[in-house]
């Protein structure tokens, strides 16, 4: 009887001992119980706030620009400026680098439609139409259109000094965009976008396709007087964003001065600003 005991006893402990002390096998399944369901995996609290992010914040602004981003991040680096960060992270994370690539594809997705819309325009009259829509002026307007200056993310500095709606920073942000959609989408989904915004504006009736220092020397030559001679004068704010002074010289003519957030814009602005003394009335195209 004892010894029978024993036997029973060393079966039932035999799994656990015999396997080197690995846990026992589980009995089989009751097959007339229904398969247990494992929990499903809660979802990352991240993922859940980068949702909210885009529903809450990106997504009424990529229905105005008519393309949803696969990559939110790209979006959101495209629409903040420097002024909204600090340390090391500045130049990585803000806008500058898209705007450096936007501004290349801005110009290439330009020319093909031009050079496809206007057939029999030559050479001179397609780079003049092209300065025209990719300049900073026609930038900061299409980005005026799609309500752009609400979406971008700024210092409390550059709030309020009205940053929203500097026309650099707007055509900044603008090119920067382009640039994001083509790192996202490719050439095919910028070139879209850009067709999008600009096709109304590039087959308005042409402006005047002279600017002020074009006319200026024109002017100028015709007088037998030498090329207007530019001179910067005056370089504030910061290193981002800022304000060029320059003034222009003509013998027989006192110095005119023009401001502008970059060189050329102030150049062209002092131009104007000779030409308007002189009487002359400019067909400008500045920018």
């Amino acid at each position: 009887m004892s010894r029978r005991r024993t036997r029973k006893s060393a079966a039932i402990e035999a799994p656990t001992s015999a396997a080197g002390d690995k846990p026992a096998s589980s009995p089989p399944a009751d097959p007339s119980l229904p398969p247990a369901v494992k929990p499903a995996a809660a979802k990352p609290p991240a993922a859940k706030e980068s949702r909210r992010r885009r529903s809450a914040g990106t997504a009424g602004f990529e229905e105005r620009i008519g393309y949803r981003f696969k990559d939110p991040a790209l979006l959101e680096q495209a629409l903040t400026h420097i002024s909204a960060l600090t340390g090391a992270r500045n130049r990585a994370g803000s806008y500058q680098r898209l705007e450096f690539l936007g501004d290349h594809v801005l110009g290439l997705v330009i020319s093909d439609m031009l050079f496809r819309a206007f057939a029999k325009a030559d050479e001179g009259e397609m780079s003049r139409r092209l300065a025209d829509l990719v300049r900073k002026e026609a930038c900061a307007d299409v980005a005026r259109a799609i309500d752009l200056g609400t979406a971008i993310k700024l210092g409390a500095s550059e709030v309020n000094a009205g940053g929203r709606g500097r026309v650099a920073i707007l055509a900044d942000v603008c090119e920067a965009l382009i640039g994001a959609v083509f790192v996202d989408g490719g050439y095919p989904a910028a070139a879209a976008l850009i067709e999008r915004l600009w096709s109304e504006r590039m087959r308005r009736p042409a402006r005047p396709l002279r600017d002020s220092k074009t006319v200026l020397q024109e002017w100028a030559q015709a007088r037998g007087l030498p090329t207007p001679a530019y001179r910067e004068v005056e370089r504030k704010g910061p290193a981002h964003d800022p304000e060029f002074r320059v003034t222009v010289e003509l013998p027989e003519l006192a110095p005119a001065e023009g401001l502008g957030r970059s060189k050329r814009a102030a150049e062209q602005a002092a131009a104007a600003a000779m030409l308007t003394r002189a009487g002359v009335k400019a067909d400008r195209l500045d920018g």
